[in-house]
């Protein structure tokens, strides 16, 4: 005979490093693919072949601002993981609300207005959920000292 199977699926509360981590996990995947599928747009190529992306010329500090943009939403997919809370609440409120404008740029010159249109605007419900778990991240209630804790401490004392 087998146990009987529960009724109700386990729904555990994920904590919010995890969270955090997957929203920005999920908001590099969006801006990579966006980028990526940028590419069939009719023009892009004969334009990147002409050393021009956007209104910019293709060059070395052009690649490393690029690779910084895209490198910091990535380290902090590994950041929401390790950072202490406090720290990791702040660097999310803060990088979050750098990436607004950020991402509201890419929409600036784009042919394809519905397509950069949804990817900013998911990207923006990614980042708006960032700071929602980092804004309404829980408090840790102090427990009262327990007595067994207050005897050994006077005990270590005499």
């Amino acid at each position: 005979m087998s146990a009987p199977r529960p009724t109700t699926l386990d729904d555990r509360p994920m904590p919010v490093k995890a969270k955090l981590a997957a929203a920005w996990t999920s908001f590099i995947f969006l801006y990579a693919y966006v980028d990526i599928l940028g590419f069939y747009t009719p023009g892009t190529i004969t334009d990147i072949l002409d050393n021009k992306v956007f209104e910019f010329e293709l060059s070395q500090a052009f690649s490393a601002s690029a690779l910084t943009l895209v490198s910091i939403p990535i380290f902090m997919i590994v950041l929401s993981m390790t950072l202490p809370a406090r720290a990791n609440r702040m660097t999310n409120l803060v990088v979050a609300a750098v990436y607004v404008p950020a991402t509201v740029f890419n929409i600036a010159g784009g042919s394809y207005l519905w397509f950069y249109g949804l990817g900013v605007v998911l990207e923006l419900a990614l980042l708006a959920l960032i700071v929602r778990y980092a804004v309404t991240w829980p408090r840790a209630a102090t427990a009262p000292a327990s007595p067994d804790r207050a005897a050994f401490q006077t005990a270590q004392r005499v």
